[in-house]
């Protein structure tokens, strides 16, 4: 057993290509596209994964038109003649619309005349067949009215309430 550790070792690679010493080369293998062996300067071989790069951006050429406007530039006349298409229809329409909106009105005229004339046609028949008249002058009986009258007094908030109802 000797008296000291041993010396830690420590490996050299010996490099590929002595005169190359500076430049990275890679070498990919045949299988593998996403593989690349790289030799580093000072001679070892890395065997890794790539990255793939990103594409390069093109830059749009000065004086060059951008898609979105192109776009809006073909559309413009498109959406300028279907409200111009739209415009004409309707001064075609215009007649017949009119006379759809007098229609309505009538139509609605017609149903509140309804509404109000058929409860005064059923009174006035009602009358006729039971033959009371309330006119004085034509020898029928004379229609009386009731009259109610309330009287309602309470006290306090939550008092009780005492009425009296009075009939005439």
């Amino acid at each position: 057993m000797p008296d000291h550790a041993p010396a830690p070792v420590i490996h050299h690679p010996i490099p590929l290509h002595p005169g190359a010493q500076g430049a990275v080369v890679p070498a990919a293998p045949a299988g593998l596209p996403t593989v690349t062996s790289v030799q580093l300067p000072d001679g070892r071989i890395v065997t890794g994964y790539t990255l793939t790069p990103a594409p390069p951006v093109v830059a749009r050429p000065t004086g060059s038109v951008p898609a979105w406007a192109k776009t809006t530039a073909l559309l413009a006349p498109t959406v300028g003649g279907g409200v111009a298409a739209g415009g004409i229809g309707l001064s075609y329409a215009a007649p017949g619309l009119i006379a759809m909106s007098h229609a309505l009105w009538s139509a609605a005229a017609l149903l509140v005349a309804t509404v109000i004339a058929v409860p005064l046609a059923l009174r006035t028949a009602r009358r006729a067949l039971t033959g009371n008249h309330s006119s004085s002058a034509g020898g029928g009986s004379v229609r009386t009215t009731t009259h109610i009258t309330q009287n309602i007094t309470a006290t306090g908030l939550f008092g009780r309430a005492n009425g009296t109802i009075n009939h005439h």
